[in-house]
């Protein structure tokens, strides 16, 4: 018996999130069924990150057994002739039958969130970035991110729904970026336009957490907020302070470090 780690990318829109579920399909049922196909073994994956309806992934990570005498390194290539376009396996290799995606002594995991800031909504932008209208004011935004850098108590940024017992977190870094991208035609429109990227980098992350994150940031960026109100929100450590909880297709698992 071997364990085969796989690193996955993936476009989440078609998809109930990567979790099996009974009200639609999910990453993790499409893998199984593909592992199955090709191995003939009942196969089952377990993941390291079970990201949410329409969230997207470049750097996901997920690990099977099988006894299949496919080589581990071409176990990529296979599983990837019997994918749908929208699944990608980036890479395979064997790792000891103990190793867990989910328990490892140091994990750092990042997240991206695309914002598409311009006056007209970009169709070619749809399926991944979320469109504000509104101008925003990056540089407030970047203050009010500041705050949240370090580890705290959560609370205010995670869903009411968790599970977690403890809402305690580490964040190692959070960037805002910004790309103008007016093109082509398009542009006479959007000379404005640009895409927001907020990059987040930590030790793990609550129910909904980045998304909440990116929505309070979208606040104070609007002028809703001053950038103090994020510290100030995250001393409350209750969910109704922070912003509404921006929508998924923004959100990209960019990387799990181990």
């Amino acid at each position: 018996m071997r364990r085969i780690k796989l690193t996955v990318a993936y476009d989440g829109t078609d998809y109930c999130g990567w979790q099996i579920q009974p009200n639609g399909i999910t990453i993790e049922e499409v893998l199984n069924r593909k592992l199955t196909a090709l191995t003939g073994e009942e196969i089952r994956v377990i993941g390291a990150s079970r990201t949410d309806s329409g969230v997207h992934a470049l750097g996901n990570v997920a690990v099977f057994d099988t006894r299949s005498t496919i080589p581990p390194e071409r176990m990529a290539l296979a599983l990837n002739q019997k994918l749908p376009d929208d699944i990608v396996i980036v890479q395979s290799e064997e790792v000891p039958l103990t190793w867990h995606p989910r328990y490892q002594e140091q994990i750092t995991k990042t997240y991206e969130y695309h914002i598409y800031n311009a006056r007209t909504a970009n169709p070619l932008k749809k399926r991944t970035s979320t469109y504000v209208y509104f101008p925003l004011d990056v540089e407030k935004m970047r203050a009010g991110a500041s705050y949240l850098v370090g580890e705290h108590d959560f609370a205010s940024f995670c869903c009411i729904r968790t599970s977690a017992e403890d809402t305690v977190r580490r964040i190692d870094s959070l960037e805002i970026e910004e790309h103008p991208c007016a093109e082509g035609a398009f542009s006479y429109s959007t000379k404005d336009a640009r895409e927001i990227v907020i990059r987040v980098t930590g030790n793990g992350f609550l129910y909904n957490m980045v998304r909440i994150i990116a929505g309070t940031l979208i606040r104070v960026g609007r002028g809703f907020y001053p950038p103090e109100k994020v510290g100030e929100i995250l001393v409350a450590k209750v969910r109704t302070e922070a912003g509404v909880t921006a929508p998924p297709q923004g959100l990209v698992l960019l990387e799990i470090r181990y």
